[in-house]
């Protein structure tokens, strides 16, 4: 296995594994619709990173980084918009008045 192959190899693993943890995320948040604890701000920040990522796979002809961040994109995106459709889903009541 040459250099190259060896980049490849750990390039598409990482691209798996890190593509992969998003899917929990966005199950649990679609299932419950409960985004109490998902920060608009990060995962604002992560998605336009994510994106930039996926420029850059582009622009580079690198598929393990065009792939992995286009789904990781999807998937953020997905949850982005969940964060800001359902922030008001899981509110509690209002006290009693005082």
């Amino acid at each position: 296995m040459d250099s190259q192959d060896l980049q490849n190899l750990v390039g598409s693993a990482a691209a798996v594994l890190t593509t992969v943890a998003f899917f929990p995320q966005a199950w649990t948040t679609f299932r419950t619709r409960d985004v109490r604890g998902i920060s608009l701000g990060m995962y604002s920040l992560f998605t336009v990173g994510v994106a930039l990522w996926l420029v850059y796979g582009i622009l580079g002809r690198a598929w393990p980084i065009i792939i992995a961040n286009a789904i990781t994109l999807t998937l953020s995106c997905a949850v982005l918009v969940m964060k800001i459709g359902y922030r008001h889903h899981h509110q509690s009541p209002p006290g009693p008045p005082h």
